[in-house]
């Protein structure tokens, strides 16, 4: 059988294929997540939906940006590209273009405005086996929307930031376990070309990690949770 042949005897197989990358890469996503920086809010082992088109519609597997769809808005949870090295991220969004952004001990300042955080309870947190440090989880409100928040109070590590200015087209990210996470303290602010889509939902979830049961225990208690 010809090449030609084969193609037009599996043409509505490949058409399938093609239909379904275009679809990931240019309508909606999933994104596991690998590491604790989400935590409490994303655990490792979460794969969570990702809606490609709530901010711009992109030429497929380019940055390239066909059409302005949405304004990211602060809170959101949103996937990009790292500034330095292209690696995808999920952090918060918690820095539009022209806010002033600062960490005091932990807590963030919106313009000079702290942004309390309440309901504070202390728990162990596992780093790794046989290393436990306590984690203080509270709710932090942005823009009106709460969400926890995680500091480790056992890491000896810097919780202040001076009072940065996010240039215009850019938006500062942060993990919410604040102690543990590499954003854009690090990688400087993200430019909106680099942003994918906005996280929404946690598809599955499976704990790889042993804390809630044996190696790849389902977390049947977060499937289809939404995410906030």
């Amino acid at each position: 059988m010809t090449l030609s042949h084969t193609l037009r005897a599996h043409r509505g197989f490949l058409l399938f294929l093609l239909g379904f990358a275009l679809l990931r890469t240019a309508v909606a996503d999933w994104n596991p997540i690998p590491s604790a920086s989400m935590r409490p809010t994303l655990l490792e082992g979460d794969v969570v939906l990702v809606n490609r088109l709530a901010y711009d519609l992109k030429l497929p597997l380019t940055d390239v940006v066909l059409l302005p769809l949405g304004e990211p808005a602060r809170g959101d949870i949103v996937t990009f590209g790292s500034p330095v090295d292209g690696t995808r991220l999920i952090k918060r969004l918690v820095g539009l273009p022209g806010d002033r952004i600062a960490l005091r001990d932990g807590v963030l300042l919106l313009n000079g405005q702290p942004q309390a955080q309440t309901g504070a309870h202390t728990r162990g947190e596992t780093l790794a086996p046989g290393w436990v440090v306590d984690a203080v989880r509270s709710t932090e409100t942005l823009s009106g929307r709460p969400h926890a928040v995680q500091r480790l109070t056992g890491l000896a590590v810097a919780r202040d930031l001076a009072e940065f200015t996010v240039p215009a087209g850019h938006y500062f990210m942060l993990g919410d376990n604040r102690d543990l996470s590499a954003d854009s303290r690090v990688i400087g602010p993200v430019p909106r070309e680099k942003l994918i889509g906005r996280a929404h939902r946690v598809l599955v979830s499976a704990d790889w990690l042993g804390e809630d049961g044996p190696w790849l225990a389902p977390r049947w208690r977060r499937w289809l949770s939404a995410v906030r």
